[in-house]
């Protein structure tokens, strides 16, 4: 037989298809490289997470650390000083900073799909600011405001910027991403201007709060902080995952997503709520955040391909993780004193902008 007569083989397949056996109209496809990525993600996490821990003005061995957590030292004459310190002071603003990671994560990939710009997070549609005016104005003007109601206070100011955008973006039965851009910006700096006011009148006790608060930190966080963001994260990422063959075909373009049947403009406003809810949900508790929905979704792209059903899941673990590693880093680089999670991953994330920036030039 020559070589020519040989048939070229063909190429494995690079997808996954998940089929629940107790779920069986529904259906998830994802590339192969998603679950190993998923796994080191994880790995990654657990391991910074108990360096974290061990790490601080009481060292605990990590090993020390990992029985702590798996309740199985209680022979060890220190072991009440190491539950207090792993369980009551460190764990819950590591897992709020995960937390935190991955709602901003998810709510920039999402952002980055319905706009079809790379360059989209949170912070780019005056979403995170119309959250932070209203975090504001409760931490300022009313005093002693339960943690729990922050999210939904946030929620609102940034559902109300996000339907006003829509509004204003609106024209001839649509909107386009680029409108949705220009006229999230220009909201965004009257939002900065209110919030700015909101702080040259308050208290100067409350306004040092908020300024703590708007630098973006889990310092001095608790179980109820975790708790608070916990339920919408539940109730938000899984339908964010649900959707994301959406925000695949909002990718082609509208006519294209009109011409395969989706309904554009009703998936569009659907999948900006779920992103409003996230990114609200994760400003009320930690504070503004930036880079993280910006550099989280590029990342993972390069890692598990350009597909949502992916890149959703795997970004926000890889928003967590970033933001795991951050808070170490804050807490590590001008010890005994610590720099705010937001200063790192600006730190971070304004390297990694430009860098983005050149290559799109250079394309």
């Amino acid at each position: 037989m020559s070589a020519e007569s040989v048939p070229p083989k063909t190429p494995a397949p690079i997808w996954v298809t998940l089929r629940p056996r107790w779920l069986p109209f529904f259906s998830y496809r994802i590339d192969k490289r998603v679950p190993l990525v998923m796994l080191l993600l994880i790995a990654f996490t657990f391991v910074t997470l108990v360096f974290s821990i061990s790490y601080g003005e009481y060292n605990i061995p990590p090993g020390e650390v990992v029985r702590t957590l798996l309740d199985i030292n209680q022979d060890h004459p220190d072991y009440a000083n190491f539950r207090l310190v792993v369980h009551t002071f460190r764990l819950p603003r590591i897992l709020l900073a995960f937390l935190v990671g991955a709602a901003l994560a998810t709510s920039g990939t999402i952002m980055q799909g319905i706009t079809r710009n790379p360059l989209a997070d949170p912070y780019l549609l005056g979403v995170s600011g119309g959250a932070s005016v209203v975090a504001v104005g409760m931490i300022v003007w009313f005093r002693n405001v339960p943690i729990s109601y922050l999210p939904f206070g946030a929620f609102a100011g940034a559902l109300i910027t996000a339907i006003l955008i829509y509004v204003l973006a609106w024209k001839r039965g649509n909107t386009t991403p680029i409108r949705l851009i220009l006229i999230g910006i220009a909201l965004e700096a009257i939002i900065g201007a209110i919030t700015t006011v909101m702080l040259l009148f308050g208290n100067i006790n409350e306004v040092q709060q908020a300024y703590v608060w708007l630098t973006g930190s889990v310092y001095g966080r608790n179980w109820d902080h975790v708790r608070a963001i916990a339920g919408w994260l539940l109730v938000f990422l899984p339908l964010a995952f649900l959707l994301s063959r959406n925000l695949n075909t909002l990718g082609l373009g509208d006519d294209t997503a009109k011409g395969l049947g989706l309904r554009v403009e009703r998936q569009r406003l659907l999948l900006l709520i779920i992103s409003v809810a996230l990114a609200a949900a994760a400003v009320a508790v930690s504070g503004v955040i930036g880079f993280v929905g910006l550099v989280a979704p590029h990342v993972t792209r390069r890692l598990v391909g350009p597909a949502h059903e992916g890149v959703l899941p795997v970004s926000a673990l890889f928003g967590g993780a970033l933001l795991v590693l951050a808070d170490l880093v804050g807490r590590w680089v001008i010890s005994p004193s610590e720099l705010p999670i937001g200063i790192v991953t600006a730190m971070i994330g304004a390297p990694y902008f430009m860098y983005i920036l050149y290559r799109s030039r250079n394309r």
